[in-house]
């Protein structure tokens, strides 16, 4: 696995932990001299925090890039209630940051963007409010559309106590152990405070315009039962500009980066930024 070190940042409600993969990796001798071609800022997920694309994170900087990302604030080993986020607008704020944190370190570096889930919706709101800053964008199954789960619950008196349900992620039992065994994962209900925040935020996200030129990548699996393919196809189509692929993986669930088939989400990610970077060569 790729070695990573972890920064602490002001963020807008309280401190944010941000984990850095550098490249090159240490112990790559023949590289030590290169800079990183690109830079990477990962979204994660509702409920999750940025450790677990640590496979990905060594991924792409074998492909020469420098990964860095946040835990949202309210997951993972930010600060705040968790699995409460109160305005996704903070957690773009606080991604902002860290972009500003990579770059300080690698001025005039491009940077790709990957969000998942609903780290795929904040990763479009930083697209629209900060596009000229990105190099490409990647949308993992992203929290965009109709995704109705929110209506639902916040139409109850009292969420139920239902976690997310590990074989939903993925259909690789080895993600579902280590999802079930991981202290840093909520394992708890979805709390209203996030639940309305969502609503807002996508709100949002379809009305403030798509994201022009911006290369971007949609990546979903056609089983994923968590955010539905049909209803972020149809955020996705609001908010994609002049340059946009698609990567549909039949029978992969939420997390196609770490699905029995995740080698091909890798590929179709890596070839994808080598075209989205290929104009900035020379």
């Amino acid at each position: 696995m790729a070695e990573s070190r972890e920064h602490v940042l002001t963020g807008t409600r309280g401190p944010i932990a941000v984990r850095e993969w550098p490249f090159p990796a240490p112990g790559d001798a023949d590289r030590r001299d290169e800079p990183p071609r690109y830079l990477v800022l990962l979204s994660h997920g509702y409920g999750e925090h940025v450790g677990r694309y640590e496979e990905l994170a060594g991924v792409l900087v074998a492909h020469g890039a420098t990964v860095l990302g946040p835990d949202h604030r309210g997951h993972g080993r930010s600060a705040g209630e968790r699995a409460v986020i109160e305005d996704f607008e903070d957690a773009v704020t606080d991604l902002h940051a860290v972009a500003d944190l990579a770059r300080g370190a690698h001025p005039d570096v491009p940077v790709v963007l990957i969000g998942h889930s609903a780290g795929g919706l904040v990763a479009a709101r930083f697209a629209q409010r900060y596009g000229d800053e990105l190099a490409a964008l990647v949308l993992s199954a992203p929290v965009l559309g109709s995704w109705d789960v929110p209506g639902r619950l916040l139409a109850l008196d009292e969420i139920p106590d239902r976690p997310i349900n590990p074989a939903a992620l993925s259909r690789d039992p080895q993600v579902q152990a280590a999802y079930t065994a991981d202290p840093l994962v909520w394992h708890g209900p979805m709390k209203r405070p996030t639940l309305e925040a969502f609503v807002r935020t996508m709100e949002t996200v379809a009305k403030s315009g798509d994201v022009g030129p911006v290369p971007l990548l949609w990546l979903h699996g056609d089983d994923d039962r968590l955010v539905p393919l049909a209803g972020s196809r149809a955020g996705v189509e609001e908010l994609r500009g002049t340059d946009w692929t698609e990567r549909i993986f039949p029978g992969a669930r939420h997390e196609v980066f770490l699905e029995r088939d995740k080698a091909a989400a890798f590929t179709e990610l890596t070839s994808f930024v080598d075209r989205a970077l290929a104009p900035r060569a020379g």
